[in-house]
């Protein structure tokens, strides 16, 4: 059993940090809103008043907020991770995040003697709850192979990518992929419904040939129930394309798809669809 401090309990946060607990650790947890907590601390979990106080106790700290501001504010200050932080400890990062930060934190934490990875997650509320997240890393290979049996409990396709920072470039690569996808499942079904045809058995004909992908068989289905419940919200849909065009500007490249897929995603969000979960864009359309 390893002491554990877990922070942000959301949509995604909540089933990784149970599937920790229901492994057998202890967990430490701390999320501003402690009502989102209340399950896990029912379990067993301790609550703790500040993200420094979770880290006083954890071996290893798990963070996934919102935005990067949100790391920020609990990694740093008088009340943050690295406040609370020993020698040897490791803090793992699960945000999509800005590379600069991670590579931030990472000195930060170097600076106390601890291990700092980022290791932001793709799969959605399904992959958290179901234990398969694809998980990316940045960080020392070493001090990866020490937590890998923890980051096993939470996700299936677990990748080495490089170091600090490399993590989040690897998740900026998936986001730009998954923005141009979910325009091409979206015109897709418009294109079939207007065409007349039963959006369901297209659907049983595409999604396991070439068009297959994750978003074809996961999304698609949500959009044709009407089902718009946040497996990722669209405001941090947004905020993680904003943080892919600002890199690609800094490496000298043009991403017209995502800077398409990004203005589109802004319009619904103006119309009050921020807190809908990125299904939603079929919406556009309407």
């Amino acid at each position: 059993m390893r002491k554990i401090g877990f922070i942000g309990t959301g949509v995604m946060g909540k089933s990784m940090a149970q599937h920790l607990q229901q492994a057998g650790h202890q967990l430490f947890v701390y999320t501003r809103t402690k009502s989102k907590a209340e399950e896990l601390i029912s379990e067993g979990a301790v609550w703790c008043q500040t993200p420094a106080e979770a880290a006083q106790e954890a071996e290893v700290m798990f963070t996934i907020v919102g935005e990067p501001s949100d790391v920020e504010g609990v990694y740093f200050g008088e009340q943050g991770i690295l406040a609370g932080s020993r020698p040897g400890q490791v803090v793992i990062d699960m945000t999509t995040s800005k590379p600069s930060l991670a590579v931030r934190i990472y000195e930060e934490a170097k600076k106390k003697k601890v291990d700092a990875l980022d290791a932001p997650v793709s799969g959605g509320d399904i992959g958290a709850k179901n234990g398969t997240l694809a998980i990316m890393v940045g960080g020392n290979r070493s001090v990866y192979e020490k937590v890998l049996p923890l980051f096993n409990i939470i996700g299936e396709n677990i990748v080495y990518q490089g170091e600090a920072g490399a993590g989040q470039h690897a998740k900026m690569s998936n986001q730009i992929t998954v923005a141009g996808n979910m325009i091409g499942v979206c015109e897709a079904l418009v294109y079939a419904r207007e065409a007349g045809l039963d959006l369901e058995n297209v659907l049983k004909s595409i999604t396991t040939g070439a068009a297959g992908s994750w978003s074809l068989s996961n999304l698609a289905p949500r959009m044709l129930k009407e089902d718009y419940e946040p497996g990722f919200y669209i405001k941090h849909f947004i905020k993680d394309m904003k943080i892919a065009i600002e890199e690609s500007e800094r490496m000298g490249i043009r991403l017209p798809g995502l800077s398409l897929a990004k203005k589109m995603y802004e319009e619904l969000s103006l119309k009050g669809e921020s807190e809908s979960g990125t299904q939603a864009l079929i919406k556009y359309w309407d």
